[in-house]
């Protein structure tokens, strides 16, 4: 596993070596060792898997809030799409940027998004599908999220829209009053 740095502190790249032959393909999805250095010595205390059906769709952009923030480990299985983490974190040089990379079955990366990053994606491939490993459990008293098309943050997203969820239209607008989260 090849960890290479982002311009976000702690938002950092995975690329991962493939043992492919007449078989097929084989990778190590994820291997504590390797990634000490990025996770140091937090433990993955839940995995999840997501589905999405609609290419340009989007889901985000979330965060959990202290005491349960989380970094997230997350991996592309089927299809493609374009993961963005956006720093919230307000003591942060980095604050209000963005960073986003193309995520696929055939890349292999992973994407690892610090405590106090937003996360979000945009489906480039239909029936695409996420695995996340975290850092901390869900918690709903502790979930915020930030607008997909909040002006402040400015996303590029590749594609038109095509779908987002209710509740993710219903998140703030950043704005300028919002002051980052404390870790």
């Amino acid at each position: 596993m090849n960890v290479l740095p982002t311009k976000i502190d702690g938002l950092v790249i995975v690329e991962t070596s493939k043992n492919i032959d007449n078989r097929g393909e084989f990778f190590r999805a994820f291997c504590q060792s390797e990634l000490a250095t990025v996770i140091g010595d937090r433990r993955i205390v839940q995995i999840n898997i997501s589905k999405t059906l609609a290419i340009g769709a989007v889901r985000g952009m979330h965060f959990q809030r202290p005491p349960h923030a989380e970094m997230k480990l997350i991996r592309c299985i089927k299809g493609k799409i374009w993961d963005v983490a956006v720093d919230l974190r307000a003591d942060s040089p980095t604050f209000k940027q963005w960073h986003a990379e193309e995520l696929s079955v055939a890349t292999a990366k992973m994407i690892v998004i610090p405590e106090g990053c937003a996360h979000g994606f945009q489906v480039l491939e239909k029936d695409s599908e996420l695995l996340y490993l975290h850092t901390a459990p869900y918690s709903p008293e502790s979930e915020g999220g930030i607008q997909h098309n909040d002006p402040t943050i400015n996303v590029q997203w590749p594609l038109e829209i095509t779908e987002i969820s209710d509740r993710d239209r219903q998140h703030p607008i950043f704005g300028p009053d919002f002051q980052g989260i404390l870790l």
